[in-house]
């Protein structure tokens, strides 16, 4: 995954600020380096992948919050993906 690309998108599609763009794509960056999405789910985590799943957070959450929101429905899915979370003195 092109994490450079994902993070021009996450500012594009989610209005966000650019250092929590980093911040989301680095933590993207590091579930791809894992593993951990393509055994669990049986797909890629593609930059389409990321926006399409953050755009289902429900309306009115920051782009933190909405990769937090996607983390924590992973974890009560499948389990160890809290580790991902984006902590808020992160960002």
């Amino acid at each position: 995954m092109d994490r450079s690309r994902l993070e021009t998108r996450l500012v594009e599609r989610f209005d966000a600020d650019p250092a929590v763009a980093h911040v989301v794509a680095r933590a993207a960056g590091d579930l791809v380096d894992s593993g951990s999405y393509p055994t669990d789910v049986d797909a890629s985590l593609t930059v389409e992948v990321v926006i399409a799943n953050l755009a289902d957070a429900p309306d009115g959450t920051d782009l933190a919050g909405r990769w937090n929101w996607w983390m924590g429905a992973l974890e009560l899915s499948h389990g160890g993906y809290d580790r991902f979370c984006v902590r808020p003195d992160a960002v």
